[in-house]
């Protein structure tokens, strides 16, 4: 099993910046791939990024491309989500998930991924 926390989430003024860090705990943590997911109230989960297990392989939704960078340090068990120019429909749950077994041109799909965390509120006011 692989359990998964995160953290960072916060209020912050539009074009401002967070990071979002989700600790991971369990084995093999270098073997899964990672992703960040985000669901605002009343629409339906959306895909942020996804990283590889060995971090060379960066995948990133329209929506945030050129303003949030996923990353991950296996040496402490993290995975990163830096955002940057934050806008107000940013604002959402974000959830950060493991994949074991997957395509890399899938990661986009949630089905892919085997473990979530528990979520973190971003709230970014206009």
């Amino acid at each position: 099993q692989v359990q998964l926390v995160e953290s960072g989430g916060g209020l912050v003024r539009a074009g401002g910046s967070l990071r979002l860090s989700c600790a991971a705990s369990g084995r093999a943590f270098s073997s899964y791939a990672m992703g960040w997911f985000r669901q605002a109230p009343g629409k339906e989960l959306e895909f942020v990024a996804a990283i590889s297990w060995s971090g060379r392989k960066i995948y990133n939704a329209d929506s945030v491309k050129g303003r949030f960078t996923i990353s991950r340090d296996n040496a402490e068990n993290t995975v990163y989500l830096q955002m940057n120019s934050l806008k107000p429909e940013d604002t959402a749950v974000y959830y950060c998930a493991a994949a074991g077994g997957y395509l890399d041109h899938m990661l986009g799909d949630r089905n892919q991924y085997d473990y979530w965390g528990q979520g973190t509120q971003v709230t970014v006011s206009s």
